[in-house]
């Protein structure tokens, strides 16, 4: 049977001598769900059975294609970007189970992340510069462990986001991914700035934050009873179109993103399948929702 292939090789050590910074039990954690779901066969790797993929291994999926510092935290990975200040990606995996349990409480603080090795941003440079600190892997998907939740308020995970985006159409899709976990099981998620564009200019004195024009964010569902993904790309301004304009093939974020999200995740044939077709139509989207930003959200001042 074919095998999944696994990254051994973080990016930044690939890419330009980054380190890799071992901070949670990510691979522990995805062991335990592989042998929830049954994949460990006597193999250290997943296999296609019946055209579906069972994922397993010890390493967490990653990105390719980009230039920065790994680091691995207990509930999501990210690769921080020293010339913006900020994360190319934030990946993990968002579990039905996990956002069904009690939500904890909602930390008050924003905090430098003492991992990145060049030193992140602070939160004296998002101060009064009339961006939101937006988050990458949001606080909600995270908010069933204290743990986990406390980490999404690093500053490594955060990006300067227009008031009326990261309130407005960005909130709607993180409402909608979380909805989308809970019925279909479990989704890969990667997240971040569109750093192939311009930023719109940079914030912050200690360190320049570079404002991203627009952010991606790629979405894969693995389980029965039907395989797909999709992708989004949305500019970082008040929107008042419904989300499925945004709506693309993973293929085409990761043609203006110039990343490969999923390579390896799936042999080549699963991939190249599951990334070539975006149908907002699998997707199911909430004019409830849609409304709310319109009549609502997006007067946030």
């Amino acid at each position: 049977m074919a095998k999944l292939r696994r990254n051994h090789q973080s990016q930044g050590s690939a890419a330009s001598g980054g380190m890799i910074t071992k901070v949670g039990i990510f691979g522990a954690l995805l062991a335990a769900l592989a042998y929830f779901f049954g994949a460990f066969s006597g193999e250290d790797a997943g296999a296609v059975v019946n055209d579906r993929v069972d994922y397993a291994g010890e390493e967490y999926f990653t990105p390719t294609g980009t230039r920065g510092e790994r680091i691995d935290y207990e509930g999501f990975s990210l690769s921080y970007d020293e010339d913006w200040e900020q994360a190319e990606w934030v990946a993990y995996i968002l579990e039905r189970n996990n956002l069904q349990q009690q939500w904890g409480e909602r930390p008050r603080n924003f905090k430098t992340d003492p991992n990145v090795s060049t030193g992140s941003a602070t939160d004296s440079d998002y101060r009064g510069s009339g961006y939101d600190r937006g988050h990458l892997a949001p606080f909600a998907d995270f908010a069933w462990n204290d743990a986990q939740a406390r980490e999404t308020f690093y500053l490594s995970n955060i990006s300067p986001q227009a008031r009326q985006f990261n309130q407005g159409v960005w909130r709607e899709l993180e409402e909608l991914t979380r909805d989308w976990a809970n019925r279909f099981k479990r989704l890969y998620v990667v997240t971040g700035p569109v750093m192939t564009e311009e930023p719109k200019g940079t914030i912050g004195r200690a360190n320049r934050i570079a404002v991203p024009a627009a952010y991606f964010k790629v979405l894969l569902d693995l389980d029965d009873p039907e395989q797909k993904g999709i992708g989004f790309v949305i500019p970082n301004e008040i929107s008042f179109d419904p989300l499925p304009k945004y709506a693309m093939s993973i293929d085409d974020v990761e043609r203006i993103t110039n990343i490969n999200f999923f390579a390896q995740l799936m042999p080549a044939d699963v991939e190249e399948r599951l990334e070539a077709t975006g149908n907002p139509d699998l997707w199911p989207f909430s004019k409830k929702k849609f409304d709310r930003r319109i009549n609502s959200w997006n007067n946030v001042k």
